[in-house]
């Protein structure tokens, strides 16, 4: 993976993800929201690239020195909350 740009952006800007679809290589660009649906080139120069879906897991509370609880525990199709297991 190439190993993400310096902003020169003076406020905090989103990372945005990306793949080229001809060099199958993974890259991230630094810009505004706005510009969040144009195109990206990668870093080989290879114009056919496509925005990955970047998910962001959060858990727990602030200032928790344990986990946070995860509800069902029964298995089955959704951890056993709907009865299932």
């Amino acid at each position: 993976m190439t190993p993400p740009p310096t902003s020169t952006y003076p406020d905090p800007v989103p990372r945005y993800d990306f793949r080229c679809r001809e060099c199958a290589d993974t890259f991230e660009v630094t810009r505004p929201m706005s510009e969040a649906g144009s195109p990206a080139p990668c870093p080989a120069g290879h114009a056919d690239t496509v925005k990955l879906l970047t998910t962001v897991a959060v858990g727990g509370l602030a200032g928790s020195r344990s986990a946070a609880p995860v509800g069902g525990g029964g298995g089955g199709c959704c951890g056993g909350a709907c009865g299932c297991g």
